[in-house]
């Protein structure tokens, strides 16, 4: 699976040039209410089993969770599900607060 660092993904979503990922958020309900990248949907962890077909196989998906363990759980799950696109985002929102968005409220 990629993975990718906070920074990275700022400069990917602010480059209007490039495709637009899918921010899948499995974080449960009440983190995702608390803090989430502007973009972000929530899908959390225990539903992604039952709901993974909401999503595009061939999309890029980019799964944030708080410090990237879950995402990265969740992204295994997709993975052998036959979606291809798929990418961790390091150190989840945590890191997202420390590098990119020192404004957003952490937990």
């Amino acid at each position: 699976m990629r993975q990718i660092s906070a920074s990275q993904l700022q400069e990917w979503l602010a480059d209007s040039a490039r495709p637009q990922p899918v921010l899948l958020d499995v974080r449960e309900p009440w983190e995702f209410e608390a803090c989430r990248i502007a973009g972000s949907q929530s899908m959390p962890i225990r539903g992604v089993p039952a709901r993974y077909h909401e999503l595009k196989r061939d999309d890029d998906i980019v799964i944030i969770c708080h410090h990237g363990a879950r995402s990265f759980q969740a992204g295994m799950f997709l993975e052998q599900m036959g979606f291809g696109g798929i990418i961790n985002l390091q150190g989840g929102v945590a890191a997202w607060a420390r590098d990119v968005d020192p404004s957003m409220p952490t937990y």
